[in-house]
C-alpha cells in the first residue's frame, strides 16, 4: 500500500510502512497491525446557557492483538478522526516496546474545555463514558481509557465513578480507567510519569558517548542547552527533571508566546509568574517571542511537548537543535523528519520517548486489581532485614553508622519510589532494544528502528495465538 494522502494517521502508516520492510512477515500479517480494528463515532447533546450544544466523539481500537486496550481521552476542539485514529495506532506501539500487555486505542471529545464550567464539563465528560459502557467500549478487561490533553485526574474521577454506577458490584471497577486520583484508586506518581518517562529516554540518549560524538556533543545531559515547547503536565516535568539533572533551559513555549534567556531559566519562577501573571511573557530578564520562534532557538536539545504537527517542511531547516525529544505525539512531520535526519539531527521518536505515562497507567492497573498498593506488604520486612545486616555489619567490623545514615539505608521502598523505579529500568530497556535494532540495520533512523522493534513484537502476538501462520 502506497500513502499519498497528507494526514497524521497516514505519517503514522507511512513511518509504519519504512519498517515493515525491514520484517519477513506473513502474508496479510502486517495489514491486520497496521488498520484500526474497531472505530466507534457518535454524537450526544450537551445542555448549556446557551441552549443544546451536539457535540462530536470518537473511541478507536487500534488493536486488540492484546486486552484490554489502553489509551487516553483528548479534549480539544482539533479533534478529529483521523487524530484519534493515529493517535490509537501510536499506543499500540509504545505498549508494544515497553512491553506493557495492552492493545492500543484513543478517545476524543470535540471541544475546547476551556470554554466550558466544571458542571458542563462533568455532564460531557459522564455522557461520553455512558455512551461507551453502552457500546462495551469500556472496562477493566476490555478498555482502559486515560487522561490526554484537556483532560486529566478530575475527568478520569467522574468516568470511574460512571462506570461504577452502570456496573454495581464491580469488584474491579476502578480499573476501568487510569490516571485517577489517589483517593479514587490512582498511584503515586503517574502525574510524573510521562514528563519523567522523557527525561530517563534523554539521559540515555545522552549516556552514548558514541552516539553523542557524532553529533559533536560531549556525553551527558550535564551542561546541554534545551527548548522546551509546552509547559502542561508532560513538558513541565520533562523541563523539571532535565533541569535537575545539569540540563540548561534556555527556551519555554507556551500558547501564548514563549521566553529566550542563553544564561538559563529558573523554571519555577518562571510558573509562578504565570500564575501571577497569566502568561510567561514579560518574564524578568527574558527575551519575549512568538510561540513557533523557540522551535527555531539554538540549542542542544529541543523538547516539543504539546500538539502534533509542531515541525513541518515549513520551519524544519531554522531548527537549530541537535537533539529532538519528541514529548508529544506526532510534533514533527514526516517531510521534515526527512530534512532533519538529512542534516544528522537525532530524533528520539513519540512512539518511545512518551511511553511512560502508559507504563505507570499498568502500575496503577494492576494496583486496582490486585486490591494493594505497591510496597505496602514489604515496606517494613525491607527495612527490619536492612537494619538487622547493619547490627551484623557494625558488630563485626566495630565501626558504627550515624543514625541519618541507617535511615537512609534501611529505608524500604513506598509506592512511589517501586513506580519510579520500574518506569526508569522500563525506559532504560526498551532504548537499548530500540538502539540495537537502529545499530543493526545500516542507513535506519530510530524512528524506524523503534516501528521495527514494536511491529515484531505485535506480529510475534498473532503468531503465537495461531492467526497466521
Amino acid at each position: 500500500m502506497t500513502v499519498k494522502s497528507d494526514t497524521f494517521f497516514t505519517d503514522v502508516t507511512r513511518n509504519f510502512e519504512n519498517a515493515g520492510k525491514y520484517l519477513k512477515l506473513p502474508d496479510g500479517l502486517l495489514e491486520q497491525i497496521r488498520v484500526c480494528n474497531s472505530v466507534y463515532r457518535f454524537k450526544f447533546p450537551v445542555k448549556t446557557e446557551n441552549g443544546y450544544e451536539v457535540v462530536s466523539a470518537w473511541r478507536v481500537e487500534h488493536s486488540q492483538h492484546k486486552l484490554p486496550t489502553k489509551g487516553g481521552i483528548r479534549f480539544s476542539e482539533h479533534v478529529d478522526e483521523d487524530e484519534v485514529m493515529a493517535l490509537a495506532a501510536l499506543m499500540t506501539y509504545k505498549c508494544a516496546l515497553v512491553d506493557v500487555p495492552f492493545g492500543g486505542a484513543k478517545g476524543g471529545v470535540k471541544i475546547d474545555p476551556r470554554k466550558y464550567d466544571e458542571e458542563q464539563l462533568q455532564r460531557i465528560t459522564r455522557r461520553y463514558a455512558a455512551e461507551l459502557i453502552k457500546k462495551g467500549f469500556i472496562g477493566p478487561g476490555i478498555d482502559v481509557p486515560a487522561p490526554d490533553y484537556g483532560t486529566g485526574e478530575r475527568e478520569m474521577a467522574w468516568i470511574a465513578d460512571t462506570y461504577s454506577a452502570f456496573n454495581p458490584g464491580q469488584i474491579d471497577a476502578s480499573g476501568c480507567v487510569t490516571g485517577k486520583p489517589l483517593s479514587q484508586g490512582g498511584i503515586r506518581g503517574r502525574r510524573e510519569a510521562t514528563g519523567r518517562g522523557v527525561f530517563f529516554g534523554l539521559r540515555e540518549a545522552c549516556d552514548q558517548a558514541e552516539d553523542m560524538k557524532a553529533l559533536g556533543l560531549s556525553k551527558g545531559l550535564a551542561g546541554k542547552r534545551v527548548v522546551v515547547q509546552g509547559l502542561g503536565n508532560v513538558g513541565y516535568h520533562a523541563a523539571k527533571f532535565l533541569r535537575e539533572a545539569g540540563a540548561v533551559l534556555v527556551g519555554l513555549a507556551e500558547y501564548e508566546g514563549a521566553i529566550a534567556d542563553p544564561r538559563g531559566l529558573d523554571l519555577e519562577k518562571v510558573m509562578t509568574h504565570r500564575r501571577d501573571t497569566k502568561s510567561i511573557l514579560k518574564f524578568p530578564g527574558a527575551t519575549d517571542l512568538k510561540t513557533a520562534e523557540a522551535l527555531t532557538l539554538d540549542c542542544d536539545i529541543l523538547v516539543p511537548a504539546a500538539l502534533e504537527n509542531q515541525i513541518t517542511i515549513e520551519n524544519a531547516a531554522d531548527v537549530k537543535a541537535k537533539i529532538i525529544g519528541e514529548a508529544a505525539n506526532g510534533p514533527v512531520r514526516s517531510d521534515a523528519d526527512q530534512v532533519l535526519r538529512g542534516r544528522g539531527v537525532l530524533i528520539v521518536p513519540d512512539v518511545y520517548l512518551n511511553a511512560g505515562g502508559v507504563t505507570v497507567s499498568y502500575f496503577e492497573w494492576l494496583k486496582n486489581l490486585q486490591h494493594v498498593r505497591m510496597g505496602r506488604l514489604g515496606k517494613r520486612f525491607t527495612e527490619t532485614a536492612t537494619n538487622q545486616l547493619i547490627l551484623t555489619i557494625e558488630k563485626s567490623t566495630g565501626k558504627t553508622l550515624s543514625e541519618s545514615e541507617k535511615l537512609k539505608l534501611m529505608a524500604g521502598p513506598d509506592e512511589e519510589a517501586l513506580v519510579n523505579s520500574g518506569l526508569e529500568d522500563t525506559m532504560i530497556e526498551a532504548y537499548h532494544e530500540i538502539r540495537e535494532v537502529w545499530k543493526r540495520h545500516k542507513g535506519v533512523d530510530m524512528r524506524t528502528a523503534a516501528f521495527i522493534t514494536a511491529i515484531d513484537k505485535v506480529a510475534q502476538s498473532y503468531i503465537e495465538l495461531g492467526v497466521f501462520p
